[in-house]
């Protein structure tokens, strides 16, 4: 006899509730390994990949691609020690499952190292409902679902081109992919979907000229969704001001300059901007912290997880640099680099996205001079960088053209005055101008 146990979509972390189903890993009668990743699904804030706590059959699945579910839906049934089926028998005490709930997030870990759960809703991930079951070699699909392709798993490792052919409801499995072994690229997407344009269509003009003009909706939903949420809960929340300041960079650039002449590893300017927010909160503690309504406390953190925007084509998202204060220019250089790219392939973990204390927006590369951010709650502060350009500069008593910056400081009028941030504000602009002035800090 076999026991079907049903594994539920885990709590993915951080308060979220649902996920939508990108890519089953797994067919019906497949045989899965304990912890094996069995869904790949996009979350508000990543996309990963759901490991199945229990090894046996897959019997049935729930939910087609491209359906969004609610934490603590039926992601899967799995029947556990069938010997009929090729799997060893499961000890009793395995029927539990494994305990790990997302890639990266296993049982290995210390319990006091694992990810921290709400408590207001207990996680549901791993839940259990056991019933007994004769052994089969293969069980039916869960009704109103397709039938399981039978050619086993699409060569596609990229999120952002499973996202496009999802898009324009093209199948993988009928592409043949350009890259090597057989993997399917975004370009052999962008290929099939000019290819099944219809010459007429292409050809055709344009129906805007002569059709009326009309309105779309765009749903709030994904990063989207979650990046509204959250903006609209800072300005509802936080009594935020904005200060700013033009700042001379032209030492700055050229500081940058000799260390990347001098051979090693390049250094970013934000890296160097990153050491700029840290000395200056280590002045200014009160800006590296958040409020907490219920307890009318200030809550001051003494380390700096540092949080910088990131434009993806999933979106607007936020980062974070672990023990930025910890680091030198050379470790924050290569972390935001990593993270950068694992942010542009859509392979954040919620562990990446939570946790900042105070956030980084260098807003100058999109072409603009200055902002009013918006503070990323639940922090208190955000320094906005905007583009350095030459500029009319009085320096030394005499008009020149210097490289200048306009830096902008959002802050939580809760956590301290304009004194503060003014400070803060003030000594950030003196270690862009002179950059020994962090030297002497340090």
């Amino acid at each position: 006899m076999a026991q079907v146990l049903e594994f539920k979509l885990p709590d993915l972390g951080e308060g979220l509730t649902e996920a939508e189903i990108v890519r089953w890993l797994v067919q019906v009668g497949d045989v899965v390994a304990v912890d094996q990743p069995v869904v790949e699904v996009e979350t508000a804030k990543a996309m990963v990949e759901v490991p199945c706590p229990y090894g046996g059959v897959v019997t049935a699945r729930f939910g087609e691609e491209g359906t969004e579910l609610p934490v603590g839906a039926p992601l899967i049934t799995v029947a556990v020690g069938a010997p009929a089926t090729g799997v060893p028998d499961v000890p009793a005490k395995s029927a539990e499952g494994s305990g790990n709930v997302l890639v990266g997030y296993g049982t290995s870990e210390a319990p006091a190292r694992r990810r921290r759960v709400r408590s207001a809703r207990p996680a549901p991930a791993a839940t259990v409902t056991v019933t007994a079951a004769p052994a089969a070699p293969a069980v039916p699909e869960a009704p109103g679902l397709p039938a399981a392709a039978s050619d086993g798993p699409v060569p596609v490792i990229s999120p952002l081109v499973r996202r496009l052919a999802r898009e324009n409801n093209l199948d993988l499995r009928e592409l043949t992919g350009s890259g090597p072994e057989g993997l399917i690229l975004r370009a052999d997407v962008e290929k099939a979907l000019r290819a099944a344009v219809p010459e007429d269509r292409a050809t055709a003009p344009s129906p805007l000229s002569t059709a009326p003009v009309g309105s779309r909706r765009v749903p709030l939903k994904g990063v989207r969704g979650a990046v509204a949420d959250k903006l609209s809960r800072s300005r509802r929340e936080i009594p935020d001001a904005t200060c700013w300041v033009d700042a001379d960079a032209t030492e700055l650039m050229r500081a940058r300059a000799a260390m990347n002449a001098s051979g090693g590893s390049k250094i970013a300017l934000i890296a160097l901007l990153a050491r700029i927010c840290t000395a200056a909160l280590a002045r200014f503690p009160e800006l590296n912290s958040t409020v907490d309504p219920s307890a009318r406390e200030v809550v001051q953190f003494d380390h700096v997880h540092l949080g910088f925007a990131a434009q993806t084509e999933r979106g607007l998202v936020v980062p974070v640099v672990r023990d930025a204060h910890a680091r030198d220019a050379e470790g924050l250089t290569a972390e935001f680099a990593r993270l950068t790219e694992v942010a542009r392939d859509g392979r954040l973990t919620p562990a990446d996205l939570t946790g900042g204390t105070f956030t980084l927006n260098n807003y100058g590369v999109f072409g603009v001079d200055g902002s009013t951010p918006i503070i990323n709650h639940p922090e208190a502060a955000m320094l906005g960088v905007g583009r350095i350009v030459p500029k009319p500069w009085v320096h030394d008593g005499e008009l020149a053209v210097r490289q200048v910056v306009q830096l902008s400081l959002t802050f939580d009028h809760r956590v301290c005055d304009g004194g503060t941030a003014g400070g803060f504000l003030r000594y950030v602009a003196d270690c862009v101008e002179q950059p020994a002035v962090l030297l002497r800090t340090l």
